[in-house]
């Protein structure tokens, strides 16, 4: 053997330990390099992926969170098929992330749905011991409280905006006692008066409170929700004489005004109270707001309003201006420009000078208020009728080019079209007729995805909105969210995830609002808000309703838009009932039967009847859209009264000079969806590439 040296025994020693020590290391680092790839490999999944390709990264992903994501999508796919979600969501809630706890939430739905009770119990125990903190757990302990009461106390205490809270606190015993059912009515009133059920707890706790001392504040808290819920009178008889805060005021002074004329008096000394008590609050500026609010204002409330807060109150000063017939106008436009008080103004002084042909008047209202401090749709209204008061005054040059600015900065809508069709390109199609809509057009509209990013600033939400867990995103969302004004993005997205759990009664109601509160939004920003305000929900059922009654589909589609927002349970107060707010008299009529407002409350039914109803209409005014429209929402006798030579000749000046409020704004609202659905479903689409131009 030959001999060692002690040099060469000590770099044998020596080198066995650096060997290892460098074979960790370059485990370590493969293993993070391999997570990187993994990331980088990661196309994020969406709303937009086939099931095919869904399936294809769920059984052969190399990355287990994608494995995972795929999983989700194709379970909440799955909702008719239970035993297929409980196979894909089977071990899917491993790991710390947040994901994993709406897995094990989604097992144990599944599970649920398959009368596996036992396994149903053992996801939620394990989703509350893993995830005890979060928003899933909500349902963890909204579920197990059957057994464990003392987890419905907890969920109330720990997640009490959460759904599954809302729902335990309007979820009572029959023999439940008073004191439940005023802690109940009390956290609905703070988190959830319009959650079902709410407004009979309220009414029930406020008959039973004393108002001394403590309760005093319960009562004002129960009245004020029932105010948000629109019902004044319950709330003033909550109230028994305690007095106000000014918050509480507003709240109920404001719904009081929306009732008989009785409670309108009382709502405007409630108003008129609050802005005397609290004159340089917030909420004196909304009463003194409200109480200028009517086009024909009453003289002695605006001169009983403090004089300090009258200086500093731009609905104040509109009021004045028109109860002086528009004198002073100029001062206020001026004076302040991003007011909507100021903008609501312009418009009714314009209005005025363009029905009465003083075309030079108009144009010097339109221009008091910069284009660019306008929201959107104002700044339509103020640039077509610009570019018309040009025309009138014979500068045909400068009204060309208003016009065609505005068709090329502007999303499609109603003053869109009009600015069009006096460039003498509006390309209105026939409405009713063989061929409203082709096989291709029906298996395009049926196939298009308009999915895109929430961006709602947290990683959850927009994880669960990008695999379509809508309802998931939503709750999440609702749990989180303040209570304070929410600005104008907050209203786009709230109105997005509203529209991702089919509430567009609400949701159409908040991105309406956005689009009137975003002054100068960027181009994809406006383009996200115009086609979330032009969504179609049940497609399938309009597309057979077109087909069969021979109506043009997009018409459909803007009529139910604004006729109840494609909320197929709703009733009007005059009795309409339905998508397309059919009232019974006509719907009977049309369907040579009696039928019970069940009936017209079923989309299918209410579909065909509104169409059958609209090629009728589309049949006696010959095609002639204005007519139509105008007498969906008057009748056709109303409308007939109407006809001039202004309809061919003018015909914006012609909807204008509609006497009923209700039918103007109808009037337009409709045309405007339907040259959006036109142009929003046509394969020649402008909307989509406008901000890549």
């Amino acid at each position: 053997m030959p001999a060692v040296s002690s040099h060469g025994l000590n770099a044998r020693e020596t080198r066995g330990p650096l060997l290892l020590g460098g074979t960790t290391l370059l485990t370590v680092l493969a293993i993070l390099g391999g997570r990187a790839m993994l990331r980088s490999q990661h196309s994020p999944i969406t709303p937009k992926w086939s099931d095919a390709q869904l399936w294809r990264h769920y059984r052969w992903s190399a990355n287990p969170e994608q494995r995972r994501e795929a999983a989700l999508m194709l379970g909440s796919r799955s909702s008719d098929s239970p035993q297929r979600r409980r196979h894909l969501l089977t071990g899917q809630g491993w790991g710390p992330a947040p994901l994993a706890a709406v897995a094990l939430k989604q097992q144990a739905l599944a599970a649920k749905s398959l009368g596996r009770n036992q396994e149903e119990r053992q996801h939620w125990r394990d989703l509350l011991r893993r995830f005890p903190t979060s928003l899933a757990s909500a349902d963890a302990r909204y579920h197990l409280a059957d057994r464990q009461p003392q987890l419905r106390a907890e969920l109330l205490r720990l997640q009490p905006a959460h759904p599954a809270a809302l729902a335990a606190a309007a979820e009572l015993p029959d023999a439940a006692d008073q004191t439940l059912v005023q802690a109940n009515a009390l956290h609905l009133a703070r988190w959830g008066a319009r959650w079902p059920g709410a407004r009979r707890l309220l009414r029930q706790a406020c008959g039973d409170i004393t108002g001394q001392g403590l309760e005093q504040q319960q009562r004002l808290q129960l009245a004020a929700a029932l105010a948000e819920l629109g019902d004044g009178r319950s709330a003033e008889l909550c109230l028994q004489g305690t007095p106000l805060a000014p918050s509480q005021a507003l709240t109920i002074g404001r719904t009081l005004l929306r009732a008989d004329k009785e409670q309108q008096q009382r709502g405007e000394a409630m108003l008129l109270q609050l802005a005397k008590d609290h004159p340089d609050s917030q909420e004196a500026l909304e009463s003194a707001a409200l109480l200028s609010e009517p086009l024909r204002p009453k003289q002695a409330l605006i001169d009983a309003l403090p004089e300090s807060l009258q200086k500093r109150s731009a609905d104040v000063a509109a009021a004045r201006v028109r109860l002086a017939g528009g004198e002073g106008g100029l001062v206020v436009l001026k004076r302040w420009p991003g007011h909507p008080a100021s903008w609501q103004l312009q418009w009714d002084l314009a209005r005025d000078a363009l029905l009465t042909g003083q075309w030079e008047l108009a144009r010097s209202w339109l221009v008091a208020i910069p284009a660019e401090q306008l929201p959107d749709p104002l700044r339509a209204r103020q640039q077509f009728w610009l570019g018309m008061s040009m025309d009138k005054l014979g500068d045909n040059n400068a009204a060309r080019q208003i016009w065609q600015t505005l068709t090329r900065q502007q999303p499609p809508g109603y003053y869109t079209w009009r600015a069009q069709a006096r460039l003498g390109s509006d390309n209105l199609p026939a409405l009713s007729g063989d061929k409203v809509i082709t096989a291709t057009e029906a298996d395009r509209l049926n196939s298009d995805q308009t999915w895109s990013p929430l961006n709602s600033g947290s990683p959850l939400i927009d994880q669960l909105w990008r695999l379509g867990m809508n309802q998931e995103a939503w709750e999440t969302w609702r749990s989180d969210a303040g209570n304070a004004d929410p600005s104008p993005q907050q209203l786009l997205r709230e109105g997005r995830l509203r529209l991702g759990v089919n509430d567009h009664w609400t949701g159409l109601s908040r991105l309406w609002r956005a689009s009137l509160r975003l002054v100068s939004p960027d181009c994809n920003t406006r383009q996200l808000l115009h086609n979330s305000l032009h969504p179609r929900p049940l497609l399938p059922l309009f597309l057979a309703a077109s087909e069969q009654e021979k109506v043009r589909l997009e018409l459909l589609l803007a009529i139910a838009r604004q006729e109840s927002r494609f909320s197929p349970g709703v009733a009007s107060p005059v009795g309409a009932v339905g998508l397309l707010q059919l009232m019974p008299a006509t719907a009977a009529e049309l369907a040579g039967e009696e039928l019970s407002n069940d009936d017209l409350r079923e989309p299918e039914r209410n579909a065909i009847l509104g169409a059958r109803y609209l090629a009728d209409l589309l049949d006696l005014w010959q095609g002639n859209p204005w007519l139509t429209v105008a007498s969906y929402n008057a009748g056709p006798g109303a409308a007939e009264s109407w006809v001039s030579a202004e309809l061919e000749k003018d015909p914006e000046l012609w909807v204008e000079r509609i006497p009923y409020p209700e039918t103007r704004l109808y009037t337009k609202k409709v045309l405007g969806n339907l040259w959006a659905y036109l142009n929003n479903s046509s394969g020649n689409d402008r909307g989509t590439d406008r901000c890549t131009e």
